[in-house]
């Protein structure tokens, strides 16, 4: 709750020989209660609070006619229903002249069709309260709709919202669902506008969710509702009959004259004494339809009258009260015989073959003789035959060695049938006194020595094969591993590895791991590829080849520079767009060197993109590529449109949920641990080489200091010299130079602290050799205001002095994972071991001695510049600012601004009665 009191006040220095009683100051108090009581409680010092001291700021009463008027706020937690306000004179000669008492609410508002009462702010001047909505009329929700009510009474991210019902449409500038009117509809959820009704059907009532169809008009289940409403078609036309044989027939027709608005006609054919053993083509099930318009009917019985209905049917047949079909009567013709079957060789001799075959069986009439057909294999088309009456015949005068077809067809009274499937049989040759074949039923003596010719042929070739497979062994063992097909070795865990060649190249080998146990072998996991490690650019002869291999060169003309957005090290950095040919336009950053620079500049320059191209992660900056062939050279990468991480966190001071906060350091937790991976260490990892986009997605950038892991044994890398981020480097980096991904930890630890307190400097302003000193005698940095105590536990983990003590990345991206999974663990706020977070308790105002030190204090020491250029060089001017003088200052944010009115309410106080008590600070 606030207060604001408008008064004036008239010089002690009108009145003479008052020193001792006249005052320039009074007190204003307050008094909770929870109930309201016809009289002010009485009054007792100690049960009132003081809130402040106020005294005038603006002037006092002089001998002019001027009366200049003072208005002061002040601000109260409120924690009964009720307050009462005193104001206390103690020898002042005071005039009040308004009293103005509020408290500050995010207004009523409707948003996402969702309405958000009138909220109340925070007990907290940083609180964050949440306010749950209520879809609008004629809404409803498609996820939990939340509003943030921050301290300055502004409504801040909007979560879920509401949709319109169907039969209801979105007003987007009144934010309220307005009804469909009648003749119009809407079937879907949502932001969707209402249609008119389709053709044959209408809407009578307003607000329908879809149009019903006209008499005779229909709509199938799945038909969208905004389909016009349709009719059954018609039924076929001119339906013929082509008989094939006495068992076959097809049936043709025509398509409806109507196809009753739709394109989905299925045809449907029923008979009324087919069989089971009938089939049709396009074969048909029950109730089962097809497209085509015709139909070919087999198995049916020679002689027999069926009766046909042929269906038109489409997707709202079904709910039609008659169904369309055409009706035919067909009668089938007399029955040929069917084909012989089981047609048999019973002796074979050198010019003569007997056959047996078995009559078909045909009861509608009787076979009156069989016509046997023979050829030599593949001439049927110069055949021969005989007929018979019987059920066997012999062909003879055949010629020896020869192999023939045989097929065998039957006759009655309605004509011939078909022939049966040939067979073939090769007629016999003598051979001296023997011959092959079986004639009379002598055994056939049969010559083996070809057949013995062969198998030693074989047995040649398989021993030539073992020789020369042998061979290539024995060259393979005396070759290197990597010449072989197959490699095989069993690393210190038991693992089989298995390598496997392909085309004689050992390149990009499956990796097949088995584990071992007794005689099994069992698959683990198969894994495609090798593993990428990072290359030191430094390490090549020729940098620029470094340059070539990593970066990818991109034709100046594909970019536009915009505007210049930065400066670094070599050169501006700028925002523009890259339009690659056959690719969308794309916005990206662009960093420039600076014109006639070094060449060993140039190299230092370009060798960071030849690094950054080494990586592809979504949590670590991407590459586009570099200009090095015109001026300026430079190099390309994607656009962050949030700047970096420290500036971010510090613009949106208080405006994150812990959570969020949370999901920010997990990106930059798993952009380390591909980088520790890739056997790479960063050196310089801090907010201010992270960058942020528009999704709040976090990215690792800047790799000017980092270098490769060299020693895989001790794992670090003894650095060239150069200048140390000491207040985020690890201690034996600082004393001894060696960098690892363990010192790494160490700064994801101190990220982790600036992200929690919004982008704080970390050890405030202290001098390097302070941070070194304290770090060494086991000092932290204390958790910052409304840390969970889960992620300051983690920040020590990382601050471990032992390097081997520290969590590795992938063990952190877990621990953040399951905390994100649980947010309750989030809830408990770790308690500080040093001051207080605000620093107002813990400091002793009459210990301060300039600005600088009550804005260290405080921790705002990024303002000290602000103070210096408006002459505010002493306390008792401080102790004078108010909430407008601080936004003349510059100091814009709401947070800050609080933050720094209440500790100048506590020092105005301080000074006053350290005045009166005659002490000079």
């Amino acid at each position: 709750m606030y207060i604001e009191v408008q008064f004036s006040m008239r010089d002690c220095s009108l009145f003479p020989g008052t020193a001792l009683s006249c005052k320039e100051t009074f007190s204003l108090l307050y008094y909770e209660f929870d109930a309201a009581t016809k009289e002010p409680p009485f009054w007792e010092p100690e049960s009132y609070k003081l809130i402040d001291r106020i005294a005038a700021d603006e002037g006092r009463f002089t001998n002019s006619a001027d009366i200049i008027i003072n208005a002061e706020i002040r601000s109260i937690p409120v924690t009964k229903k009720g307050v009462y306000f005193a104001f206390r004179d103690q020898g002042a000669c005071i005039s009040l002249l308004a009293i103005k008492v509020y408290y500050i609410t995010c207004p009523e508002i409707t948003k996402a069709f969702t309405h958000f009462p009138t909220t109340p702010t925070g007990s907290e001047v940083t609180s964050i309260e949440q306010a749950t909505g209520k879809c609008v009329a004629h809404a409803r929700e498609e996820s939990t709709p939340s509003f943030l009510c921050t301290g300055d009474g502004q409504w801040s991210l909007l979560n879920g919202g509401c949709a319109c019902l169907p039969g209801y449409q979105a007003n987007t500038e009144k934010q309220t669902c307005d009804v469909c009117q009648p003749g119009m509809f809407k079937d879907s959820v949502g932001a969707a506008e209402c249609r008119d009704c389709p053709e044959h059907s209408a809407a009578a009532h307003a607000g329908a969710s879809e149009c019903r169809c006209d008499t005779g008009y229909y709509r199938a289940p799945e038909d969208p509702r905004d389909m016009p409403c349709t009719r059954p078609p018609s039924k076929p036309q001119n339906i013929t009959v082509t008989f094939k044989d006495q068992s076959t027939v097809v049936l043709a027709w025509l398509p409806p004259v109507s196809d009753g608005g739709r394109s989905d006609t299925l045809y449907r054919v029923v008979c009324d004494a087919c069989g089971g053993h009938v089939s049709y083509n396009p074969p048909q099930m029950a109730d089962e339809s097809f497209n085509a318009t015709q139909v070919t009917v087999s198995g049916l019985n020679p002689v027999t009258t069926y009766r046909f209905q042929v269906y038109a049917e489409n997707g709202v047949s079904s709910q039609a009260p008659v169904a369309q079909y055409l009706d035919i009567t067909v009668t089938t013709e007399a029955s040929v015989p069917s084909m012989v079957s089981n047609v048999r060789v019973t002796s074979v001799k050198s010019t003569e073959i007997s056959l047996a075959w078995d009559a078909p069986s045909d009861p509608y009439s009787d076979i009156e003789m069989y016509e046997v057909r023979y050829y030599v294999r593949d001439q049927h088309n110069n055949s021969s035959s005989i007929l018979t009456k019987k059920e066997e015949s012999s062909l003879v005068s055949l010629r020896q060695s020869t192999d023939y077809g045989f097929q065998v067809r039957a006759k009655t009274s309605h004509g011939w049938g078909k022939y049966s499937q040939p067979i073939y049989k090769k007629t016999g040759q003598l051979l001296g006194t023997a011959y092959v074949g079986d004639e009379d039923n002598t055994q056939v003596r049969i010559i083996v020595g070809a057949t013995v010719g062969a198998f030693v042929v074989i047995a040649v070739i398989v021993i030539m094969t073992l020789l020369f497979l042998r061979r290539g062994t024995d060259e393979c063992n005396k070759k290197q591993p990597s010449d072989c097909d197959t490699l095989e070795y069993r690393n210190g865990e038991g693992l089989i590895v298995t390598f496997s060649k392909l085309h004689g190249v050992l390149e990009n080998p499956p990796i097949v791991q088995t584990h071992t146990t007794g005689s099994m072998t069992t698959p683990l996991f198969t894994q495609v590829g090798h593993h990428r490690t990072y290359i030191d650019p430094h390490t090549y002869e020729d940098p620029n080849q470094a340059i070539r291999e990593f970066a990818r060169e991109i034709d100046a003309s594909y970019i536009t520079i915009e505007a210049i957005i930065g400066g670094g090290e070599f050169g501006d950095v700028c925002k523009g767009k890259l339009q690659l040919p056959s690719r969308p336009e794309m916005t990206v950053a662009i960093k420039t060197l600076k014109p006639g620079s070094s060449e060993k500049a140039r190299v230092d320059f370009l060798t960071e993109a030849s690094i950054m191209g080494q990586f592809e992660h979504p949590n670590v900056i991407f590459l586009q590529g570099v200009v090095t062939k015109s001026n300026p050279v430079m190099i390309i990468t994607e656009y962050m449109e949030n700047g970096s991480l420290d500036h971010f966190l510090r613009v949106n001071d208080g405006k994150f949920q812990v959570l969020q906060l949370v999901g920010m350091l997990r990106c930059i937790a798993s952009g380390m641990q591909y980088l520790s991976e890739m056997n790479y260490v960063h050196r310089d990892l801090a907010a201010r080489n992270v960058l942020v986009n528009a999704q709040l997605i976090c990215k690792i950038a800047d790799f000017g200091l980092s270098r490769e892991i060299e020693s895989h044994t001790e794992g670090a890398y003894t650095t060239r010299g150069g200048k140390i981020p000491v207040r985020w480097t690890a201690p034996e980096a600082i004393a001894f130079r060696k960098f690892t991904s363990a010192s790494d930890v160490w700064s994801l630890g101190i990220v982790m602290w600036e992200v929690m307190s919004y982008g704080e400097r970390p050890y405030w302003n202290w001098s390097n050799q302070d941070v070194i000193k304290s770090i060494e005698k086991g000092y932290r940095l204390p958790a910052p205001m409304e840390c969970p105590e889960a992620i300051y536990q983690l920040m020590l983990d990382c601050w471990q002095k032992e390097r081997n003590h520290r969590p590795n990345f992938a063990s952190i991206v877990r621990t953040l994972d399951r905390l994100i999974r649980t947010p309750e663990a989030l809830n408990k706020v770790a308690q500080n071991r040093c001051t207080t977070a605000l620093g107002l308790d813990s400091v002793d105002m009459t210990q301060l001695t300039s600005v600088e030190d009550w804005l260290a204090s405080l921790k705002m020491s990024r303002y000290v510049d602000n103070f210096q250029r408006t002459g505010l060089t002493d306390l008792e001017a401080v102790a004078r600012l108010t909430q407008h003088d601080l936004t003349q200052l510059g100091i814009t944010l709401v947070g800050h601004q609080k933050k720094l009115l209440q500790s100048i309410h506590t020092l105005r106080t301080q000074l006053a009665v350290n005045m009166s008590e005659g002490f000079l600070v």
